[in-house]
C-alpha cells in the first residue's frame, strides 16, 4: 500500500487536540484516492495524477510515460480456483508492481485486472526497461492460494508523451491501450511500445537515486546520459 501521511502533535497547526481529527481526515481522503483490494491507487486518481504530470511535461520537456498492464488469461483463474484465488494473485500482483518500480513512480489500478503505472520524467529506453523487469517479475512469481501454486503472466503496452508525442491524457492512456492489446495479439506475456530510433537517456542525480537497487552503478552525478545498448547488467 502507498503510505500514508500522518500529522503528529508537534507539527499540528491548531493544537494537539485537534491531531487526531486531521488524521482522520487524511485517512478518509486515502480511501476516497485507494483500491481497497490491492491497496494501490484507485482509476480516479490515476486520472487526476495523470494531468498533473502530463502538465510538468509541458513545463520540464522531460517525457512521461504510462504502463498499462492487463494479466493474461485471469478469467480462467476465477473460473478454475473461485474469485477469492483471484483476488490473492491481484494483490501479488499489486506488490511486485510496487517492487518493481520506483518510488516516484504512481502505480494504480485500473480496473478488474488490469494496472496503469504513471512513470514521471522517464525517457523511452528507461521506461522500457521498467516494463521489461516488470513482465519477467510478475512471470517468474508463485502465489500460493487455494491450496495451490498459481503462476500468471502479464501483457504490457507502453505511450509516451514528450515534444515529439504532445498527446493529451485520454489519447496517451488510448496509446498505451493500444499497444497492450497488441501485446495481447502478439501472443501475450510480452511488452509492446511505438517503434522509435536510437536515442540518448537522460537520468538526472534524483531520478537515479530513486531507483534504488534496480541499478548497480549508482553514481552521485547531477546528471547522466546513458548511450548504447541497456544489458541486464544495468538491473541487476
Amino acid at each position: 500500500m502507498h503510505s500514508r501521511k500522518t500529522v503528529t502533535a508537534p507539527e499540528c497547526p491548531v493544537g494537539e487536540s485537534h491531531c487526531t481529527v486531521i488524521n482522520e481526515v487524511i485517512a478518509l481522503r486515502e480511501q476516497v484516492v485507494t483500491d481497497p483490494l490491492t491497496g494501490l491507487y484507485n482509476l480516479r486518481y490515476f486520472h487526476q495524477a495523470l494531468e498533473q504530470e502530463l502538465e510538468r511535461t509541458e513545463r520540464t520537456r522531460i517525457a512521461t510515460a504510462v504502463m498499462m498492464i492487463d494479466l493474461d488469461f485471469f478469467k480462467q483463474i476465477n473460473d478454475t480456483w473461485g474469485h477469492e484465488a483471484g483476488n490473492d494473485v491481484l494483490t501479488s500482483v499489486a506488490a511486485i508492481i510496487r517492487a518493481s518500480t520506483r518510488r516516484l513512480d504512481i502505480q494504480c489500478r485500473y480496473g478488474g485486472e488490469e494496472f496503469v503505472v504513471i512513470l514521471p520524467s522517464t525517457e523511452r529506453r528507461l521506461a522500457v526497461q521498467v516494463a521489461e523487469r516488470l513482465r519477467e517479475n510478475i512471470d517468474a512469481a508463485e502465489v500460493e492460494t487455494a491450496g495451490q501454486t498459481l503462476t500468471v503472466t502479464a501483457s504490457i503496452g507502453l505511450a509516451f508523451h514528450n515534444a515529439d508525442n504532445p498527446d493529451n491524457a485520454s489519447g496517451l492512456v488510448a496509446s498505451a491501450d493500444h499497444f497492450l492489446y497488441k501485446a495481447k495479439r502478439e501472443g501475450r506475456n510480452r511488452v509492446c511500445y511505438p517503434a522509435f530510433e536510437s536515442e540518448e537517456v537522460i537520468v538526472c542525480g534524483e531520478e537515479r537515486q530513486a531507483l534504488g537497487s534496480m541499478f548497480a552503478d549508482q553514481t552521485d552525478n547531477d546528471e547522466e546520459v546513458f548511450e548504447g545498448d541497456w544489458s541486464e547488467s544495468d538491473w541487476s
